[in-house]
């Protein structure tokens, strides 16, 4: 079979020959894959071309037919994005010509349609994906109408006809066997449906080689399918499933990724619901085609590599297939074509809109007169700290505190609760957008004391008794069955229950409205849950046998509240409605109005973010980001011991400075330990703009002076005072230029500076002394020079080497001080040194710190010289009203020994040589990386194009696809092309990993390759 297929090859000389012969096209030809047909690429000086050659004595009347087929959508239809049937010279659309051993052998010439193959294309995100949901659909529209009796065909490649599959489960291992044969089972069931089905000719192999893309990188669109060989009259619905089989390849979430191609297509072509009920099956069932044709060619041709090309991929997608409930898919289809999402759901409603049940029914133990409704949203400032809702005792005090304050009350609620509890790995799931995690809680939680009698608030029929503590520490659940008037059937759940309560039913019986069903269960019986009832509602069973989902994924909340429908439409209980909350579009509204607008957001998709918890920060819907860039919570975002040190001193006091307090000393004194010891005084400050700023005016009192010098492209601050030595904010838009008593010196950037290459600190050095002349001409003297260690917003420039010696050499020898600016590189961050400035072996004359040192809190401190100090002192007195107050000292100290005793530095120093590693790695992988630059965890790699020129659109790019992906990530530099990495000093390798995985997919993604 090898040196048959061998054989019929037709080789690109031979495919000239016949372009010139049959068409006099003479151009570059170049192979095309192809299923049957031997495809070549004609490029002329004017026009493109497909030559369709096929195999020895293939049927021409077939071939004719897809020629008018065409020739229907170009003429008749005026489809642009179609391939043209093109004539040879005799005016045949189908010619016939004998190759070289004399074989017969059928013509055909297209134009050529641009575009990407499908394939080819990456990410393929949800724009695209329902954009080529419209075009096969508008595609399916135009063929109606089109009829041609040679479309009445038996075709292997019709799902219609897939049961010819059957014969060849053999062919496969038998655990391919196992995956494949259900869905063979399935599909006897469904077959008879199809002929109830819609019929028409369809293209039938919208596969990821027959779709076009267009140029757009950005905001790339379906923009040609092409390939109409496999076209024939079948059931409409089919050609759905086939482009979404393909479409689903190579996706994390396959369900999600069907959907958007299912709603695409309905915008074009409206399916109907039955249409949509065999689906699910139809798109499995294109999959065992398209695998079992592959085990078949395998024995055929196997040097044909196309005809095994979706073997793989289809594989993989089919065993993702398989764990998606067919119903669950089913119902998603149906909301994703604007129908009910549950067929029964309007049943259900119009039934408990004239029924009502008492939750006393429930309860009858319970004395209450109303319900509340503790908050157990993410972001609760109720539930508190992670460390409070984490540990069982308190979380189960809190709870009995709530109930004593409000004794007439029934604690209950959380129906559609995005809960941040739900964020562990059990929860998680890889979406087309990364990681996503199961938030919404489904059902109504009651916070009831254990052995709490549970009663059936309607009666039905027992239909799972089980102990869900075996295998998932969920504790026992009990799940009864409604059947109402043989016509509405569904479903309630009682969760968390005692083990006791498993004796009372078992699974069978029938159970009485108000009869007894169970017991809420303890702690130990439930995983260590804390005491209460779960109970949810549920139109479906989705083929759980022993319990039930009992929170969804945001991205899916609409087809799960389908699913599971609010408990107290039963109940009608005014407290238990879903407590109303402002949304990120309504804030994002309300600020546009009453805030500033010179307040900038980050991202093009902004995030509401309401908690944090170490290295990530989570949003209104309770989804996770890792965090990069906010280095102001040093020790982690919301570390519990900082917390708690704010909250006890708060608790006792908190005033100004002017009285004296143990808190003040005790953490001045751990401060100034961390610095040599000619640092030695302090002053506390609430933020690094005023500590600057403060720096600023010591400076000129001590030396009499005014004039500063400051390097290109710094930021200091947003006071007035740091905005006039920040070039970063007086050279940018709405800047007023630089004023007349500062003086800029280059930016001293090894990489794509005026000075490039090693040993360029002493050129670089010779700009201070250059600005020090300067000022001297005009008859002045300098007051100070200021400068970061790592150079932040300019780009995360680390200084070249003797570059800060030699600059405080010659300030000091001009009379003027050295400012060492900490505020975004102290505190541990440099890994290997406490201080950035240390990296240099300098001692600055002041030292600015600020953002770590409270870790969110408002906190800042400016350490001088005794010489500074006493100088600073001249009789106009300092006063800070919160500088220094007893809360902020209480929090700074505290930051301190979080630092030593979780040996923070040590991490930044190993995780920071670990993740700049990886970097350096991504650089050899992916050359856009010009530049990775850096110490400990303050790092940041520069976007290049040829000859360095930058790329800030690509490093736009990166933020906001990472955000997407759930990594939140910043861009900076003179021309925003740097990424920024500063991320809380508790990252971790774990964290590492995560961002240099993220980052490896959106380097390899097509906007970044464009440079």
């Amino acid at each position: 079979m090898v040196e048959e297929y061998s054989a019929i090859k037709i080789t690109i000389d031979e495919a000239s020959d016949m372009a010139i012969s049959l068409y006099k096209i003479d151009g570059k030809l170049s192979h095309l894959p192809g299923y049957i047909d031997f495809n070549f690429k004609i490029e002329t000086t004017g026009r493109c071309y497909i030559l369709k050659i096929s195999r020895p004595n293939s049927d021409i009347d077939y071939l004719k037919y897809q020629q008018e087929l065409l020739q229907y959508l170009s003429i008749e239809k005026a489809r642009k994005n179609v391939p043209e049937p093109i004539t040879d010279i005799h005016g045949n659309y189908v010619s016939e010509v004998r190759d070289r051993k004399g074989g017969l052998r059928i013509v055909r010439l297209l134009s050529w349609i641009e575009g990407r193959l499908w394939s080819s294309v990456n990410p393929q995100k949800k724009e695209l994906l329902i954009s080529l949901g419209t075009l096969a659909g508008s595609l399916t529209n135009d063929f109606q109408g089109f009829e041609h009796k040679i479309a009445h065909y038996k075709f292997d490649w019709d799902i219609a006809q897939a049961d010819w599959t059957f014969e060849h489960l053999q062919l496969f291992s038998e655990d391919d066997q196992k995956l494949i044969k259900p869905f063979q089972v399935d599909f006897e069931q469904v077959k008879p449906l199809l002929d109830g089905l819609r019929k028409a000719i369809v293209h039938n192999d919208v596969n990821d080689y027959n779709i076009l893309v267009s140029n757009d990188l950005l905001n790339p669109q379906t923009s040609a399918i092409i390939d109409y060989g496999d076209a024939l009259y079948t059931p409409v619905i089919n050609d759905l499933a086939i482009a979404i089989a393909y479409a689903i390849m190579f996706k994390p979430d396959a369900l999600a990724t069907a959907i958007l191609v299912a709603e695409g297509y309905h915008k074009s072509f409206p399916l109907q619901e039955n249409e949509l009920s065999v689906l699910y099956n139809l798109v499995a069932m294109r999959l065992v085609i398209i695998l079992t044709k592959a085990a078949i060619n395998k024995k055929i041709e196997p040097d044909n590599k196309y005809l095994l090309i979706s073997e793989k991929p289809a594989l993989e997608a089919l065993r993702q297939w398989q764990y998606i409930d067919k119903n669950l898919a089913y119902f998603s289809f149906r909301k994703a074509c604007a129908y009910s999402t549950h067929p029964h759901e309007h049943a259900f409603f119009s039934w408990v809109s004239e029924n009502t049940v008492n939750l006393m029914t429930i309860f009858p133990g319970i004395d209450f007169t109303k319900v509340l409704q503790p908050d157990m949203c993410v972001g609760s400032t109720w539930l508190g700290h992670e460390e409070e809702y984490n540990e069982l005792q308190l979380f189960n005090t809190k709870l009995r505190m709530l109930q004593d304050q409000n004794e007439n009350s029934l604690l209950a609620g959380g129906y559609l609760e995005p809960r941040a509890v739900y964020n562990t790995d059990a929860y998680k799931k890889e979406g087309i957008n990364g990681r996503e995690y199961r938030t919404i809680h489904l059902g109504v939680d009651f916070w009831c004391k254990s052995a709490t009698a549970i009663h059936a608030p309607i009666g039905g029929r027992v239909i799972c008794s089980y102990d869900n503590n075996n295998d998932k520490d969920y504790g026992p659940t009990i799940i009864i069955e409604h059947e109402i008037n043989n016509s509405l059937t569904f479903y309630s759940l009682y969760g968390h229950l005692s083990k006791k309560s498993l004796n009372i039913h078992q699974a069978g019986e029938k159970v009485e409205q108000g009869e007894l069903v169970g017991y809420v269960g303890g702690t130990s019986e439930n995983g260590n849950w804390p005491e209460h009832l779960h109970f949810q509602l549920m139109l479906d069973m989705l083929g759980n046998k022993t319990d039930f989902p009992g929170v969804a994924f945001p991205q899916e909340l609409d087809v799960w509240k389908s699913i599971c429908p609010d408990p107290n439409v039963l109940f009608k209980e005014p407290g238990l409605n879903p407590q109303p909350s402002i949304h990120g579009p309504d804030i994002l509204k309300l600020r546009k109005n009453l805030l500033g607008q010179g307040l900038s957001l980050s991202y093009t998709s902004t995030l509401n973010i309401v908690q944090g918890r170490g290295a990530f920060l989570f949003d209104e819907m309770g989804r996770k980001f890792l965090d990069t860039v906010n280095n102001v919570a040093h020790v982690g975002h919301e570390h519990p011991a900082v917390v708690k040190a704010g909250q006890k001193q708060m608790a006792v006091l908190n005033t100004n400075t002017r009285y004296i307090h143990k808190n003040i000393t005790d953490f001045a004194s751990e401060l100034l330990s961390t610095f040599p010891p000619k640092l030695c005084v302090v002053h506390f400050v609430n933020s690094g703009s005023e500590a600057v700023e403060l720096a600023l005016r010591m400076a000129r009192i001590h030396t009499g002076q005014k004039d500063m010098i400051a390097i290109e492209l710094a930021y200091h601050g947003n006071t007035q005072a740091c905005i006039d030595i920040s070039s970063y904010k007086f050279d940018a838009d709405g800047g007023d230029g630089i004023p007349e008593h500062t003086h800029i010196v280059p930016i001293p950037d090894a990489y794509r500076g005026i000075y490039q290459g090693e040993k360029t600190g002493s050129l670089y050095a010779r700009h201070i002394q250059d600005q020090i002349n300067n000022i001297a001409s005009k008859g002045r003297k300098i007051a100070g020079f200021i400068a970061e260690s790592i150079i932040s917003c300019g780009g995360q420039i680390e200084l070249p080497e003797n570059y800060l010696s030699m600059a405080y050499a010659a300030v000091r020898d001009a009379g003027g001080l050295c400012i060492a600016d900490e505020v975004q590189v102290g505190f541990g961050r440099m890994g290997s040194v406490f201080w950035g400035f240390q990296l240099h072996d300098v001692v600055p004359d002041i030292v600015t710190i600020g953002k770590p040192i409270g870790n969110g809190h408002p906190l800042a401190a400016v350490v001088c010289t005794k010489e500074v100090a006493e100088t600073f002192n001249n009789g106009m007195e300092y006063f800070n009203t919160f500088g220094g107050n007893p809360v902020s000292c209480a929090i700074g100290r505290e930051v301190l020994r979080v630092i030593k005793q979780e040996k923070l530095q040590e991490n930044a120093l190993t995780i920071g040589a670990y993740l700049k590693k990886g970097l350096i790695d991504l650089q050899k992988e992916f050359p856009i990386i010009g530049d990775v630059r850096g110490q400990g965890l303050f790092l940041g790699f520069e976007l290049v194009g040829k000859n360095k020129s930058p790329l800030p659109e690509h490093a736009n790019y990166i933020a906001n696809r990472m955000k997407e992906l759930g990594v939140l990530m910043s861009t900076d530099g003179k021309d925003n092309n740097v990424m920024k990495i500063k991320p809380p000093l508790v990252f971790s390798q774990e964290n590492a990993d995560e961002l240099i995985s993220q980052l490896t997919i959106v380097l390899a993604e097509d906007v970044m390759q464009e440079y």
